[in-house]
């Protein structure tokens, strides 16, 4: 019973997880770009969904403008910041996003307040018993839900359809798809819209699982996230995926039976430490 609870809790956290990292293997696939400031647009997704929520009672609106915002965010900081640095060695990009990044904290912390924000009317809260006894918010449950249903999406798109086919090859062969007539532009301009929608959806669920919105929300987020790219092997989708689910349960499993030894955080980055001690290249990597 405890063990099955356990790992629906960690299923849950890993699709936060994974909503997160995907922008950011995303944005990795197609750039070799670890993009810090990805936590940025989780951070201001949260708090666009709480602000259009409170003023609205529309939780349905508050996902939508919070994933727009954040999608369009993220086109801009391509475009500012990373695009005239694409002929620059990797780091110099890293330290201009982690420059964004810590940039952004204490912009949201000016403009929002350092005491956070939350809802005022909580949505989806309702409690729900399910098999051997479980029982979950609802909130928690759509959590999985429509994690499942966006990744499910996105991998048709990628697989089905021009736009998802022109982004493979992008980021196989950038010089060769441009040759055959493919706007390298355009296709980095949907993959950070795409990756950085996902972080802003993924702010709104944490801010409403949470019931609170604050300026560092997404620090420890962020490095979670990264550690789940290396964990998944670099730019691998499936692995992201897989690590972030793994990484959930690990931390669930964790909190109970190393809790007194360690946080969760804690937990998380010494699981983290432990794969790359074995198999630097991460659990999922191809060969």
């Amino acid at each position: 019973m405890l063990a099955i609870e356990l790992v629906a809790q960690g299923l849950i956290q890993g699709s936060i997880y994974a909503l997160v990292a995907l922008g950011l293997t995303l944005v990795y696939g197609l750039l070799r770009i670890l993009h810090v400031a990805h936590a940025t647009l989780f951070t201001l997704g949260g708090y666009v969904g709480v602000l259009v929520c409170n003023a609205s009672g529309s939780l349905a609106l508050s996902f939508l403008i919070a994933a727009l915002v954040a999608g369009f965010g993220g086109v801009a900081m391509f475009r500012l910041a990373y695009q005239p640095l694409l002929s620059k060695p990797p780091y110099v990009a890293l330290i201009a996003s982690i420059g964004l990044f810590i940039a952004s904290e204490e912009a949201f912390r000016i403009i929002f307040g350092a005491q956070g924000m939350s809802f005022t009317n909580p949505a989806l809260q309702e409690q729900f018993v399910l098999g051997w006894g479980l029982q979950f918010k609802l909130a928690e449950i759509l959590v999985m839900v429509s994690t499942a249903s966006i990744i499910g999406v996105l991998a048709w798109l990628q697989a089905r359809t021009r736009i998802g086919i022109a982004c493979q090859a992008t980021v196989s062969d950038p010089q060769m798809a441009q040759s055959f007539g493919i706007s390298l532009r355009k296709v980095r301009d949907i993959n950070f819209f795409v990756g950085s929608a996902l972080a802003g959806f993924a702010g709104v669920w944490v801010a409403l699982l949470n019931n609170l919105v604050e300026p560092t929300m997404g620090s420890v987020t962020s490095y979670k996230a990264l550690a789940i790219i290396v964990l998944g092997g670099l730019g691998s989708v499936p692995g992201t995926l897989a690590a972030a689910l793994l990484l959930g349960v690990i931390e669930a499993f964790g909190t109970i039976y190393l809790g007194d030894i360690l946080d969760r955080n804690a937990i998380a980055f010494a699981f983290l430490i432990a794969v790359l001690m074995v198999r630097p290249q991460g659990l999922f990597a191809r060969s």
